[in-house]
């Protein structure tokens, strides 16, 4: 009787012969309260949920955990009581088999029925016979079965395969696993709805299955190492051929299907990383040991090796293994060699100028959090090589264009290739490493950088703008005073550069005076106050030349001694020192001299004017055969050449006793007339240099297609001798200075020991010089003979004041 029901009930759907009323059970407070659309319970929410809905509008009702009523139209026999147990065990049995025949890969079983019949069985064993924990465990031995069997399966793959094939295997029974697991979620619906969720503690079946095959699959070591042999022979194939594997697509799969898996990070990405660091350990050592790479190759080759280990990751990895990638291969082929790298790196790109690839180094270095090693040898290369530069006497006139073309490349790479990839500014470390590195290489020489400094911005006041527009020559000029920041030796600087603004304002040689105030301005309020000088020399010149247009308004029309031009200075505010003998000038142009004099003094009482005439200069009129010039000479160009009015050949006694010039002064003029490129005069014999025995003759046949023609610049230049002199001065003014220094500290503080002394000493003069320690000791010692200190007797190492 129970098999003639079960048939019965096993009728196609679309059959009449039974009609099913399913209801639910609502609390009896709430029955007076029925909603018109009646909501779907949870073991309802499956597609055939709807088409009971409306049956139960229709007054068709099933107990929802009760027994299944039956309607048997027109039947005519007994009536059969069917076995609730009996249908239970049945559908049980048959989803048994069901998850036997899905869950075996490639079976040759069919399903007993349709995929309907299996969730319907489900129901009926879950809702109507309340055996879920039956079907729980059933489904979770079937999936440890079938895990089992797809590790077995695999293992015997790899006989057939190689790594990288077995991969695609292992892919393939993943996929196939996990549509199983779909599918079985969706006919075991009310499994997961009516039972797994009202059961604490209990895994949902996605769950359930992936943690199965986690278990039997995953955690074995042999298909762990088989997954990792298979990644790692790929891996070495891409990185010794430098090109995609056309089996890449495996690797992307495999990586879905471990993060679906939750292994991802400990079964691939771990041992991605472990084997990057290897290889490119490896790697590493081959490269400097066996094939000699330099340390700028070996950088070029580090960053592009991790650029393609980033875009291999990107497209084949999950994000987070990424920056794994990344760090590790930069790990392996940098680490402990950073230092190498740096100072052997830093130097060739350098002179290369290779701003991009210095921009490559300190990306890798950044990476590796080696900056600080990078830097340091940044600053060492750089101080070095301005070292060397001021240290080279034999191109002293090229110093300061070499020093600026450097610091203009270096504050180049600050601003593109030493760059905060955070900020976007230039790293901070780097600017000061650039400052303290210029500072430290200046010291190497005391006072010539600062002297020729000065008479680099002197070239420039002279030459002038030229093509460049205002801004970019008062950028030039900023450019030069930034190179006067880094030398000690200020009071250097400021006396060559007062020369020779006197000299470029005097013989009217300065480009524009508009410059030259705002030079001085700026040396003033930036640098040094005592720059103010230059405003009194400008001063000096205002008045001069009122003085000059009064003069000449009192001579007569047509007079001589209105072409005579005088600047009246005052001695405080220019650099230059009286001198004890000058030369003798003709008759008239004293007497020219002697008119102005007096002049001045009926203006002035109680002055006295002493004449300069090293820096006068004069404008000759000279027939020579080819054409009449004029010569632009200097003062004692023109006493000279004068006296070959009246005569043809001189010789160099005759000049000296007709001139009565510094015999020094003497040559030097005769050879800027004689042996220059502009020659005046002829000398017997020829040569570059001018004897006591030479004869001097006028040269008649000198030529210049020019009608005026400057033949004293000589003038405007200062003599290595006059370098020399002023160089003695500077340092007689530095004795005075620390003198003075010492003994305001010591009249101030009473007492002090030699090292609070010498420190107070050093602080007080810095802004002028920075004076050596063992000047600073001659001056103490000077200072104690002349009774302005004394020794503390009990203490040799302390001084005391002497009031």
């Amino acid at each position: 009787m129970a098999e003639a029901l079960f048939s019965l009930l096993s009728l196609p759907a679309k059959s009449k012969g039974f009609t099913a009323y399913q209801y639910t059970v609502v609390d009896e407070g709430l029955a007076s309260s029925r909603p018109n659309k009646t909501p779907r319970l949870d073991a309802d929410s499956d597609p055939g949920s709807a088409s009971r809905s409306r049956d139960l509008v229709k007054g068709k009702s099933v107990e929802k955990d009760g027994p299944l009523t039956v309607q048997i139209h027109d039947f005519v026999g007994e009536w059969i009581v069917p076995s609730l147990d009996s249908l239970c065990d049945n559908s049980l049995a048959r989803l048994k088999f069901c998850l036997r025949v899905i869950l075996t890969r490639e079976s040759r079983d069919i399903l007993p029925t349709t995929y309907e019949g299996v969730f319907n069985d489900c129901r009926v064993v879950v809702c109507a016979g309340a055996k879920g924990a039956a079907l729980y465990n059933v489904l979770t031995m079937e999936l440890d079965r079938s895990c089992c069997n797809l590790r077995n399966e695999l293992g015997k793959a790899v006989e057939d395969e190689d790594s990288i094939d077995w991969l695609n295997r292992f892919v393939q029974v993943c996929a196939w696993f996990e549509g199983q697991v779909m599918l079985i979620r969706a006919l075991l619906a009310y499994l997961d709805r009516a039972h797994v969720l009202k059961t604490p503690g209990l895994l949902n079946i996605h769950e359930l299955a992936f943690t199965s095959f986690r278990r039997h699959v995953l955690d074995y070591t042999n298909i762990i190492d088989l997954i990792r042999a298979g990644v790692r022979d790929w891996l070495s194939w891409e990185r010794n051929e430098g090109m995609e594997n056309p089996r890449r697509v495996y690797i992307r799969d495999l990586v879905t299907h471990l993060v679906n898996h939750g292994a991802y990070s400990v079964i691939f990405e771990r041992f991605v990383g472990e084997q990057t660091l290897v290889y490119f350990s490896e790697e590493a050592e081959k490269k400097i040991y066996q094939m000699g790479f330099t340390p700028e190759r070996f950088l070029e080759h580090a960053a592009q090796r991790v650029a393609e280990e980033r875009e291999r990751a990107l497209v084949v990895f999950q994000p987070t293994t990424v920056s794994l990638v990344e760090r590790t291969a930069r790990r392996g082929l940098l680490e402990g060699r950073l230092d190498w790298l740096a100072s052997g790196a830093i130097e060739p790109l350098m002179k290369a100028r290779a701003a991009d690839q210095l921009n490559t180094t300190y990306t890798e270095f950044a990476a590796a959090e080696g900056l600080n090693i990078l830097c340091r040898e940044f600053k060492i290369y750089v101080q070095n090589v301005v070292a060397n530069i001021i240290e080279d006497t034999e191109h002293e006139d090229t110093m300061v264009e070499r020093l600026l073309e450097f610091k203009v490349f270096c504050e180049g790479a600050l601003q593109t290739a030493f760059v905060d990839p955070q900020t976007k500014q230039p790293n901070r470390e780097f600017s000061y490493a650039l400052t303290d590195a210029f500072a430290y290489g200046f010291k190497v020489r005391r006072n010539k950088p600062a002297e020729l400094i000065a008479k680099h911005l002197d070239r420039l006041m002279r030459r002038g703008q030229r093509d460049m527009s205002d801004l970019e020559f008062d950028q030039l000029l900023d450019s030069v005073l930034g190179l006067y920041r880094y030398t000690d030796d200020k009071d250097v600087f400021r006396t060559f550069y007062h020369r020779a603004l006197a000299r470029r304002l005097l013989l009217e040689r300065s480009a524009s005076d508009d410059f030259e105030k705002a030079m001085l301005k700026k040396l003033k309020e930036k640098y040094d106050p005592e720059f103010g000088m230059g405003d009194h020399m400008f001063n000096d010149l205002a008045l001069s030349r009122d003085l000059l247009y009064e003069h000449r308004a009192r001579l007569p029309e047509g007079s001589p001694q209105r072409n005579l031009s005088v600047m009246v200075l005052q001695r405080s505010h220019w650099p230059f020192a009286s001198r004890k003998k000058d030369v003798d000038l003709p008759l008239w142009m004293q007497s020219a001299l002697a008119a102005y004099v007096d002049f001045y003094k009926s203006k002035h009482q109680g002055r006295k004017l002493d004449w300069d005439h090293s820096i006068g200069t004069a404008t000759l009129k000279s027939r020579f055969s080819s054409a009449t010039k004029d010569l632009t000479v200097s003062l004692y160009q023109a006493v000279v050449l004068l006296l070959f009015n009246e005569s043809v050949e001189l010789g160099y006694k005759q000049i000296l006793e007709a001139t009565r010039m510094d015999e020094g002064e003497l040559k030097r003029t005769l050879q800027s007339l004689a042996c220059a490129n502009k020659k005046v005069l002829r000398k017997q014999p020829v040569g570059k240099d001018v004897n006591e025995t030479d004869v001097f003759y006028f040269n008649s046949e000198f030529t210049d297609p020019r009608a005026k023609v400057h033949i004293n610049s000589i003038q405007a230049k200062e003599t290595p001798e006059e370098s020399t002199r002023t160089q003695s001065h500077i340092d007689s003014d530095r004795k005075h200075y620390l003198d003075a220094a010492i003994v305001r500290i010591m009249k101030a503080k009473k007492e002090l020991t030699y090292e609070q002394l010498k420190t107070q000493t050093i602080e007080a003069v810095k802004s002028h010089f920075v004076p050596e320690v063992s000047v600073i000791k001659l001056r103490i010692a000077g200072l104690v003979e002349q009774e302005y200190l004394r020794r503390d007797e009990d203490d040799m190492n302390k001084y005391i004041y002497v009031a």
